[in-house]
């Protein structure tokens, strides 16, 4: 959704943000607007962006993603908002003021509720923080309130808290800063066909858009959700020196009988790490290895993993 709203009714509670991840902290705000909107008879509303507004403004400092545009859509359908609307961010709209911000929301959404997270700032520069959009409320006549942090361990959740965590391997933080197991969705794919051949066949996903932050390379537990099924497996991520190849791969080892997935998009949840990925001298010695990362797999999936041997 793009467009304008029709204008027939008491207007609209907005959230505003790019809403990567979609992690606790963003879901307190979604709640909030759907609860106010619940109230008063309003409709509930986010206007995200894509792409990240680093993207266009500063490129070099753009962050990597935790959730692609599908992917965020995926979580925010789950939401209980009666619209969410995916804003082009373009260099024209990245020059508007918070004040011109503010009234684009009122000409096409009715804004009459502004709900934003802490740390909140709004148009050119993010200039627009919480007393400045508190004084654009009182002369434009829509009121603004203020969610605060969620903290987890300690912690306030953000997605930059949550990207230090999925770049350094620690799974178990993350899905707990996200409510979920961090996750990548992306098609079944042909692969070389050597897992066979040991004894693990394995799916191959397509690795995804270079914006996307992946944990580092090495072999986890995972669990893989698609349309009519799930399935805990362990995966291989990064290349394959075991057989000279250094392309990056998605390898995932399914424990349960799947149907034919070539094709089909499914959801990978990174579940824990077991090792780094190494080179092993022989195809018996890496199958030795896998019988190990088999098990580790099974413990980790069971919550009582300890890691495997690096």
């Amino acid at each position: 959704m793009t467009g304008l709203l029709p204008d027939d009714g008491p207007g609209s509670v907005i959230t505003v943000g790019t809403f990567d991840g979609v992690h606790l902290g963003h879901h307190r705000v979604l709640e909030e607007i759907a609860e106010r909107a619940r109230r008063s008879g309003r409709r509930s509303l986010l206007v995200t962006f894509e792409p990240h507004p680093l993207e266009i403004v500063n490129p070099p400092a753009a962050p990597p993603l935790l959730t692609l545009a599908h992917e965020r859509r995926e979580v925010l359908a789950q939401s209980e908002l009666d619209a969410v609307v995916f804003m082009p961010f373009t260099r024209e709209l990245s020059h508007l003021s918070a004040e011109q911000f503010v009234r684009l929301l009122m000409r096409r959404y009715h804004l009459r509720e502004l709900v934003i997270g802490f740390d909140h700032g709004m148009g050119r520069g993010r200039t627009g923080d919480v007393n400045l959009l508190r004084d654009l409320g009182r002369r434009l006549d829509f009121s603004v309130d203020v969610v605060e942090a969620v903290a987890v361990d300690g912690r306030s959740v953000s997605s930059t808290l949550i990207r230090r965590a999925v770049a350094g391997g620690d799974l178990a933080h993350a899905a707990r800063f996200l409510g979920r197991p961090y996750s990548l969705t992306a098609p079944v794919v042909a692969g070389a066909g050597r897992g066979r051949t040991i004894g693990y066949r394995t799916i191959n996903l397509e690795l995804p858009d270079h914006r996307k932050l992946l944990p580092p390379d090495g072999v986890y537990a995972v669990r893989v959700e698609w349309l009519r099924g799930t399935s805990g497996g362990m995966m291989h991520q990064g290349p394959r020196p075991t057989f000279g190849d250094a392309r990056r791969s998605l390898e995932v080892h399914l424990f349960d009988p799947v149907p034919d997935l070539y094709g089909q998009l499914v959801k990978l949840c990174w579940v824990a790490r077991l090792r780094d990925v190494r080179t092993f001298p022989t195809a018996d010695a890496l199958k030795q290895q896998l019988d190990n990362d088999f098990a580790a797999a099974h413990a980790a999936l069971t919550g009582s993993a300890g890691p495997a041997s690096h």
